[in-house]
């Protein structure tokens, strides 16, 4: 899957969105927000993760592992 074909039409994702985009689990998604290597924010109660975030969070991820 390339970066800039991930499955989202949103410019905010909600965490289960970036949990099924990455195929990771609500913990370790929440882990990544804890630690800021994935940036969000809260509305209310409601966590959103841009879009760019999560893109920023893969390239980063491929850069490191190259």
């Amino acid at each position: 899957m390339s970066i800039t074909s991930l499955p989202t039409t949103h410019e905010l994702l909600t965490v289960p969105e970036v949990m099924a985009a990455l195929r990771l689990s609500r913990f370790k998604v929440y882990d990544l927000i804890r630690s800021g290597e994935l940036r969000s924010f809260t509305i209310g109660r409601a966590r959103r993760v841009p879009a760019d975030a999560l893109r920023t969070f893969i390239e980063d991820q491929l850069k490191e592992a190259a």
